[in-house]
């Protein structure tokens, strides 16, 4: 592929719209084809243990879909036969099936490190004869994932069962609960795509394609982040980028960080043969979610400092425990920490962000609150704490047009 010779040069706003469209959340084209499609578009949704209004994986449909049945996310994501898998992309994520023989280079190091966080036990083996002997399974069928201590402490079963599936040798495409069900990879990948062998290079192109289509304007950093390349897998990327192997164009985005003259981002050509047009979306976001979850990526884009306060002590968190920012008119807005009493939604802390007028934005911010209410089943929202103070009454009664 041969480059352009000189970089496209965008705004800022212009950079921002691009991804937010790349990212599902701008037009009504992005709703097409459902769970199954925005799983595509994006490349990864990140897992969490976390629920507060629902677990992040919902929340990430629930922001590009609109109230979409949170028993048809579940069955869009776990189906069988399986249209996706869970493993380590950005993060633990959900990953389209297709995109199996993408992560042969992670199986491989993970297969010649033989270490995961703990020891590998010597009888690794036989929990994978108890699989295909058995058939699927948790690791409740296998003696349980604790050895009782803090959570960090598994079990040699739990860390057998999780090594396992590092290597490529089982595979989690469903759950039961929250717990993973393990299986055999030959019993679940289609063989086509178990069969195909690809090397370090060739992984690392073909994710670099979809990681810069799913960011839309991505700078090394972004990019980086979103496939955790490290090493030589990072060089790899370089390599493939400054090629054009990976797909991607070299534009300048105004604000963003670079040599001056010189390109300072990477661009999926598809996004920017045209200008993204129809309504924004409204919503609620997971702090797991793959438009936000590279902080300094949020910040470059949306000038929106973000932190999740989870493991911060309770009187030194400034915005709550899991809050969730706003999104309105392709912009973050605001946060809120939202907790639910029964069928009411609770918002302890909302904050507006510094220099917006409250009465510009309390219409969004009351579509974010109750439309997140009714997906959940809430019939009412209360607002204990709001900055400005003024907003807190003007929440708790849904628009009386929509």
């Amino acid at each position: 592929m041969t480059l352009p010779t000189a970089p496209t040069d965008l705004t800022a706003d212009e950079a921002r719209r691009i991804i937010l469209r790349s990212q599902g959340l701008i037009g009504a084209d992005a709703r097409k084809g459902g769970v199954h499609a925005m799983l595509r578009r994006l490349g990864a949704v990140q897992l969490d243990t976390i629920s507060v209004l629902a677990r992040s994986h919902e929340l990430v449909a629930y922001a590009r879909l609109g109230a979409v049945g949170r028993p048809k996310v579940e069955r869009a994501y776990w189906h069988n036969p399986a249209q996706s898998f869970e493993y380590w992309c950005h993060a633990a994520c959900i990953l389209p099936i297709e995109h199996w023989p993408l992560y042969s280079f992670r199986r491989r190091a993970y297969r010649e490190r033989r270490y995961r966080w703990h020891e590998v036990p010597d009888d690794v083996d036989k929990l994978l004869d108890q699989v295909r002997e058995s058939g699927p399974l948790t690791t409740s069928d296998v003696g349980g994932a604790k050895n009782g201590g803090p959570w960090w402490d598994w079990s040699d079963s739990k860390i057998g069962l999780e090594y396992l599936l590092d290597i490529g040798e089982l595979v989690c495409s469903r759950r039961v609960g929250w717990r993973r069900v393990y299986d055999l990879a030959e019993r679940v990948v289609p063989a086509d795509l178990l069969a195909e062998d690809l090397s370090d290079e060739e992984c690392v192109t073909r994710l670099a394609v979809i990681a810069g289509r799913s960011l839309g304007v991505a700078n090394r950093t972004d990019l980086l982040d979103f496939l955790r390349l490290k090493g030589r897998y990072a060089a790899i990327l370089d390599e493939v980028l400054l090629s054009g192997a990976a797909g991607l164009v070299p534009v300048t985005v105004t604000g963003w960080p670079g040599k001056k003259g010189q390109a300072n981002a990477w661009a999926d050509p598809v996004a920017l043969e045209s200008e993204p047009r129809g309504r924004h979306r409204t919503t609620l976001l997971s702090p797991f979610d793959s438009l936000i979850w590279h902080r300094g990526r949020t910040e470059r884009v949306f000038d929106f400092a973000y932190t999740l306060e989870l493991y911060v002590p309770k009187h030194k968190r400034v915005h709550g425990y899991f809050t969730m920012p706003v999104l309105a008119g392709g912009r973050l807005i605001g946060r809120v920490d939202p907790a639910r009493e029964g069928g009411t939604l609770v918002i302890r802390r909302l904050s507006l962000e510094p220099g917006l007028s409250p009465a510009k934005w309390v219409d969004a911010l009351r579509e974010a609150l109750w439309s997140a209410a009714e997906w959940v089943g809430c019939d009412a929202v209360r607002v204990e704490l709001a900055n400005p103070p003024e907003l807190a009454p003007l929440l708790t009664t849904p628009n009386t047009a929509k």
